[in-house]
């Protein structure tokens, strides 16, 4: 799949962006002192502001991936935080996972996205077999959103077909993730975390009850 010209216009967007570092290290900052504020959803208000949920929980996406370097910490916080979910130790445990601890296999977007579905539709006790199938649903319908708008699941092709024209390889050692850095890998993988937060977010307001 070649990048069509409005993800093209997206990145270039993201690779050209002023991000104010400053205000996004603020706002992480208060999550990490605070935790993650619990909110009780109300579905008629996630309905009727579902734009601007979606506009807002994909910059936020973008903004934390670019500030961490990370792009499944990135897509998760940028959803827990919206609408109530987890705790910031979820966000530790999810250091290793971009591309599966590097190797280029499930992108971190992804990853992120389904940790977030899961704290939202899965059961408190693991013997919810009703709910673990709800929450593999909700999975399942965003892994196909996700290779639907983007073409790809993993982090090799999407760099290669989607973001860069090739395996930018960041996990394989420093040299490669300096290459990856001076390409402005870091904002221009917002494109992914950005759109699998805001398809995440989709199907979290148009199924929760």
């Amino acid at each position: 799949m070649i990048a069509n010209e409005i993800l093209k216009s997206r990145i270039k967007e993201l690779a050209d962006r002023d991000w104010d570092e400053d205000k996004i290290t603020q706002r992480y900052l208060k999550l990490c002192q605070t935790g993650i504020p619990k909110k009780e959803l109300d579905f008629f208000r996630l309905k009727a502001e579902k734009t601007e949920i979606l506009d807002r929980v994909q910059r936020r996406a973008e903004e934390y991936n670019f500030l961490a370097k990370n792009c499944p910490q990135g897509t998760a916080l940028a959803l827990m935080e919206e609408f109530g979910l987890g705790n910031m130790a979820l966000i530790k445990a999810l250091g290793p996972f971009p591309g599966i601890a590097g190797t280029g296999r499930i992108c971190g977007g992804v990853t992120g996205g389904l940790i977030a579905l899961g704290l939202c539709f899965g059961g408190d006790d693991m013997r919810d077999f009703e709910a673990t199938g709800v929450a593999i649903q909700m999975g399942q319908q965003f892994l196909a959103a996700v290779e639907q708008e983007l073409g790809y699941l993993t982090c090799a092709e999407i760099h290669e077909n989607v973001v860069f024209g090739r395996n930018m390889d960041p996990g394989a050692g420093p040299e490669k993730m300096a290459a990856f850095a001076a390409a402005k890998g870091f904002e221009k993988c917002g494109l992914v975390t950005g759109t699998a937060t805001r398809l995440a977010a989709g199907i979290i307001i148009d199924n929760i009850e």
